[in-house]
């Protein structure tokens, strides 16, 4: 393959990757960033409440 041919379907490449990856970043930047914040929040009130609640004791059978 000539060199300025394969440079041109390198060119071709990299500006399809781009496009790809943009469109992907517009994506995810569209999620609600609050649905993370929601799930941090409720798994730090589940850790809390397993440290407030008194321990139990294990049972033998």
């Amino acid at each position: 393959m000539h060199p300025d041919t394969h440079l041109q379907l390198h060119h071709l490449r990299a500006a399809e990757l781009r496009a790809e990856a943009d469109a992907y970043r517009l994506t995810t930047e569209t999620r609600s960033p609050g649905r993370l914040r929601a799930r941090v929040g409720w798994t730090l009130v589940e850790v809390g409440l397993r440290l407030a609640s008194t321990p139990r004791t294990a049972v033998a059978f």
